[in-house]
């Protein structure tokens, strides 16, 4: 083991060529969602025979992928501590294959929310590994830019998929357009896997190894108590779920943030088509939230390393929830871009930095555990979030009481957060050394 170790290190400047490539990485995961949240419900009525105003129909579409990404995430970490990293990004990116040529053959609606249940497989295995890999390679007092700039190349290659997609389904056709960029991305991520990419699983094991030989003296971080030294993963499922009170409040967060993001893929169109915005000015108010997101968080990320990871994660709670609420409050389009705007700014303050909270007091023997569970129920909260919407929608008779359950939501669940969570940066709150 110590002859294997022996030339790694840990660091983003020490590992930085292998950083960027992960890096790229998750800008493709990012481009493969980002081709079907734009293109795809453009298509719905016209190619698929969608009745106008499906509410129900859209939201089911979203409810899929939530399940599916949300189980798959789980899956993708612990399955990463037994067969390595590198494998499950490339199990993740086979998912992907069949995606664009389903879009391209569809003969209904059907074959698109198939072809979304294979996208949730994919964004399971292969946003999971770059986050967890780029974990494994860097230190601790790096943690929130690591996550930052991950979430950050992600959100951006999603919004550059949603813009060059546009752009390419208007020249060749919607369909020829997808074939096109959906196979150039899968089999360039494939390639570029197989080449370049290393398995991150040695550094993890390299860590737990100095934790375990680190003197008392040194900071450590605040780990659970209550789990075993090889804990199996019900054991660690029920302790990021409910039984420490920090990791469950961090989960609840994570759930309960994710109803913003169905809100925005499915009712933030129709509301603004309502009030009479054009397709494209749709777009940019959509574009402004997933733009201030992922940009702010390459700022947000690096923020939490200095201030801690608690403070950032409950006000961007709040402030997210009253972006949503304030889309309500006035009419036109600079007001409803400056709302969206502040909804961006408060998912840039929580988005890295709840996961970088879970990854700070996950040991590394189980973190890649950890994070999945994490994200398992993080990303079931499109499939719950979707089905309140739904429902709200439904039973009001009205968009706007989605809106209105969505930034309540926010407001409770940051509450709860403030209430049961806790500072976990190690720096900041570390474990106190026992006399």
């Amino acid at each position: 083991m110590t002859m294997q170790h022996s030339n790694l290190s840990h660091g983003i400047r020490a590992n930085l060529a292998q950083f960027l490539h992960q890096l790229l990485q998750v800008m493709l995961v990012g481009f493969t969602i980002g081709m079907m949240r734009t293109v795809v419900p453009a298509l719905s009525e016209s190619e698929f025979g969608v009745p106008r105003n499906s509410f129900m129909l859209l939201t089911a579409f979203v409810v899929a992928f939530g399940f599916v990404k949300g189980s798959l995430n789980f899956v993708a970490g612990r399955l990463s501590e037994r067969i390595g990293r590198k494998k499950v990004l490339l199990l993740g990116w086979a998912a992907a294959l069949p995606i664009p040529l389903m879009v391209y053959f569809a003969p209904s609606w059907g074959w698109i929310v198939a072809a979304t249940v294979l996208l949730g497989i994919n964004q399971g295995l292969t946003w999971s590994m770059t986050q967890t890999s780029k974990l494994d390679i860097t230190r601790a007092d790096q943690r929130g830019l690591t996550i930052g700039m991950n979430e950050f190349a992600g959100y951006v290659g999603l919004a550059l998929a949603g813009i060059i997609t546009a752009y390419l389904a208007t020249m060749m056709g919607a369909r020829s357009g997808l074939l096109l960029f959906g196979m150039t991305t899968i089999l360039l991520a494939i390639l570029l896997t197989l080449l370049w990419v290393k398995d991150t699983l040695p550094w993890a094991k390299l860590e737990a190894a100095k934790h375990a030989a680190a003197p008392s003296t040194v900071l450590k971080p605040r780990y659970p108590a209550n789990i075993s030294v090889k804990p199996t993963t019900w054991e660690v499922f029920t302790l990021v779920s409910w039984r420490d009170k920090r990791f469950a409040a961090i989960s609840q967060a994570g759930l309960v943030e994710k109803f913003v993001d169905a809100l925005v893929w499915v009712f933030y169109p129709v509301f603004l088509y309502q009030r009479g915005l054009s397709l494209p000015e749709v777009g940019w108010v959509v574009g402004i939230y997933g733009i201030v997101w992922g940009g702010s968080q390459f700022f947000t990320g690096k923020l939490s390393d200095h201030i801690g990871r608690h403070k950032p994660n409950v006000w961007g709670m709040w402030i997210c929830g009253a972006g949503v609420a304030m889309m309500l409050l006035q009419e036109g389009m600079a007001w409803w871009s400056f709302s969206a705007a502040i909804t961006g700014l408060g998912m840039a303050l929580l988005y890295p930095n709840l996961s970088a909270a879970i990854a700070d007091i996950s040991h590394p023997d189980w973190r890649g555990s950890a994070i999945g569970i994490y994200r398992f129920w993080r990303d079931l909260g499109y499939g719950i979030g979707a089905l309140g919407l739904g429902v709200t929608a439904h039973f009001s008779g009205t968009v706007e009481a989605a809106f209105w359950f969505v930034a309540i939501s926010m407001f409770l669940s940051g509450g709860l957060l403030w209430l049961f969570g806790e500072e976990t940066h190690p720096r900041i709150n570390p474990m106190t050394p026992r006399g």
